[in-house]
């Protein structure tokens, strides 16, 4: 049983944050699109971002920025212009946006990071941003979070926020988060934003560890389509509002609010799979029986990613030998008559050999996992063992459908 609550309140659940969210007038369609969180007084900070070579300036801002302290005040994040792509004025546009909210702020312009999120090769819109600065700070509120999460979206067709709390030395501390997400979506962080507030106390060192343990059993265990992003972003504030002692080292304390990121990330990142586009429902892979849990995640990876494995599941095809096919390709060694596959509660191969199974009824579980008939959460579940090793991992992905291709054809038509 988990060791943590669920509350209301989003990244202004913990002690010590507001955040807001308004509109720009960055995003042509006129919806909300320039979001700031900021902490009330300095704290640690720590980030992970996307693995590509063609990187968002501020993804390369942020990551000088925590190079060289790890204290923070603000986050400001903007929809409609990815500003990758866009050579040295782009990232002059990056200092600019973080000097006008240090400027209304009163605060040191590094400790402000960025994030960006909208089409590629497409500059922010700066002297609007610059503009509705002062606005965008006069609506800063200890209630802001769903404000905040409504202004980072571009194509998600809801938005992602979670908050828990557990007790650590006899105080409560809190974790909140929002995200978003819904293309471009794979391992080694996908087109997505996700911000994490809380109100502990930590050092530095350990919760960048905690963050990038955390992230790659969340947010790099998810896929939508294949391709990583320009502009992947994930940060984490954590403040020390809630007034308990420093945790340095590993131990239960620490162990404890580790497990609670982790449980924020993976409820966001699952958000973000669901969300994926065109997608009619959420599929989580589990494996187990592997030498360790990074060997089970690549499997878990590769099966959630798999094109013909997300057509299936979106046809209502209980078609096995796809997830087989996936699973064996992974590059992770194992004796095929050792590999078991379960979708949902139906035994579909055992010790290397296919069973005999009631096809109309699998397939009319995928059909109630797309209507949240059969399973909570609306997840298609595929169980996997290669072996007897002590080794599991999960990865999470979506079916892949017509609309997907629609969305993505007419991107910036």
């Amino acid at each position: 049983m988990a060791d943590w609550q669920e509350i209301t309140g989003g990244i202004t659940a913990p002690r010590g944050y507001r955040a807001a969210g308004i509109t720009a007038g960055l995003k042509p369609s006129g919806l909300p699109d320039l979001a700031l969180i900021l902490s009330d007084v300095e704290a640690i900070a720590a980030g992970v971002f996307t693995t590509s070579q063609v990187k968002a300036a501020c993804v390369d801002y942020c990551r000088q920025r925590l190079q060289a302290k790890h204290n923070t005040r603000a986050i400001l994040c903007n929809a409609g212009q990815a500003n990758a792509a866009t050579g040295s004025q782009g990232w002059f546009d990056a200092l600019e946006s973080a000097m006008a909210v240090a400027q209304a702020l009163n605060i040191s312009s590094d400790s402000v990071l960025l994030a960006s999120t909208g089409v590629i090769g497409q500059r922010i819109r700066i002297d609007k941003l610059k503009a509705e600065i002062p606005q965008l700070v006069a609506a800063l509120s200890d209630t802001g979070s769903d404000a905040a999460a409504r202004a980072i979206i571009t194509t998600d067709l809801v938005t992602k926020s979670i908050a828990l709390e557990t007790t650590i030395g006899d105080r409560p501390v809190r974790i909140g988060g929002i995200a978003k997400g819904s293309g471009m979506i794979h391992p080694n962080m996908a087109t997505m934003l996700a911000f994490v507030t809380c109100d502990a106390a930590v050092s530095p060192g350990l919760w960048q560890q905690m963050l990038s343990r955390a992230a790659d059993r969340s947010f790099n265990s998810i896929t939508v389509d294949g391709d990583t992003s320009t502009n992947d972003s994930l940060i984490a504030l954590a403040n020390g509002q809630s007034r308990t002692p420093a945790i340095v080292e590993m131990g239960p304390e620490a162990e404890k609010l580790e497990a609670m990121l982790t449980a924020v990330c993976q409820h966001l990142a699952k958000a973000i799979a669901r969300d994926g586009e065109g997608a009619t429902c959420l599929i989580e892979v589990q494996v187990t029986g592997t030498h360790d849990e990074l060997s089970a995640r690549q499997i878990a990876k590769t099966i959630a990613g798999s094109s013909l494995v997300k057509s299936a599941i979106f046809g209502r095809d209980p078609n096995w030998g796809r997830i087989a096919a996936a699973a064996g390709r992974a590059g992770i060694p194992f004796e095929q008559e050792n590999l078991q596959i379960k979708l949902g509660n139906f035994l579909l191969l055992e010790n290397g050999q296919p069973l005999a199974f009631d096809r109309a009824a699998a397939s009319a579980y995928l059909k109630g996992a797309s209507k949240g008939a059969y399973l909570k959460e609306d997840t298609v579940l595929i169980s996997v063992s290669v072996g007897n090793g002590h080794g599991t991992g999960k990865a999470w992905g979506c079916d892949l459908s017509y609309d997907y291709v629609k969305i993505n054809a007419e991107y910036t038509t």
